[in-house]
Parts: structure tokens; C-alpha cells; sequence
């Protein structure tokens, strides 16, 4: 059975709690089987890297890490705000729309 994630890749989000609440970010990559998704300089964790091959370097690399997609929601992008997702069909096709302002996405 598959789940549904209420983004997509390349919306604008922001996150709604956690440590990095209230911040905003592009959407990089989507997990629907998991119900996770990685944004753009959010939830930034420590990665340790060993080098694997010669003269290549290792160390600290700071890396995005996936968060539940629950934990974040779709920016209008006309009124700018926080809002849940509408959809709408129109030409036979299904919509994306703002629960606020009623404006389409993508």
C-alpha cells in the first residue's frame, strides 16, 4: 500500500516544530514509503567520512537528514503563509490550491 505525502519536490515548506521550527526551505528530496522528506539547510546532522580512496579527504561533512514530512507544510506562494493543501479539478485535471487564499501551486 502506498502512502501519500502532501509535497512535493521543489516546494517551498516550513518546518512546524522540532529544533529547527519556524525556518523555511526547499523541498530536495521526497520518501513516500517512509513519509519523509530532506530540506534544503534543515535539520543539518554531523556526518563522519573516512577517506576510501587515496588523496581523497575525510572528516566532519555537514549533510541534510531527512525529517517526517507531518513536521512541515506547503508555503503559499502568493499570500506567503503556512497552509494545508486543497485540491481542485479543473480541465480534467486534479490542482493543488491554498486552503487560505485559494491560489494554485506549481
Amino acid at each position: 500500500m502506498s502512502k501519500k505525502v502532501h509535497v512535493k519536490t521543489g516546494d517551498t515548506v516550513i518546518v512546524i516544530n522540532g529544533k529547527d521550527r519556524g525556518k523555511t526551505g526547499k523541498v530536495l528530496q521526497v520518501s513516500p514509503a517512509e513519509g519523509k522528506v530532506i530540506v534544503e539547510k534543515i535539520n543539518i546532522v554531523s556526518k563522519h567520512v573516512k577517506p576510501r580512496q587515496m588523496g581523497e579527504p575525510g572528516g566532519i561533512l555537514q549533510a541534510e537528514s531527512a525529517l517526517y514530512a507531518d513536521k512541515v507544510q506547503l508555503v503559499c506562494p502568493k499570500c506567503g503563509k503556512a497552509t494545508r493543501v486543497g485540491h481542485v479539478i479543473e480541465n480534467g485535471k486534479k490542482q493543488r490550491v491554498c486552503k487560505k487564499c485559494g491560489a494554485h501551486f506549481e
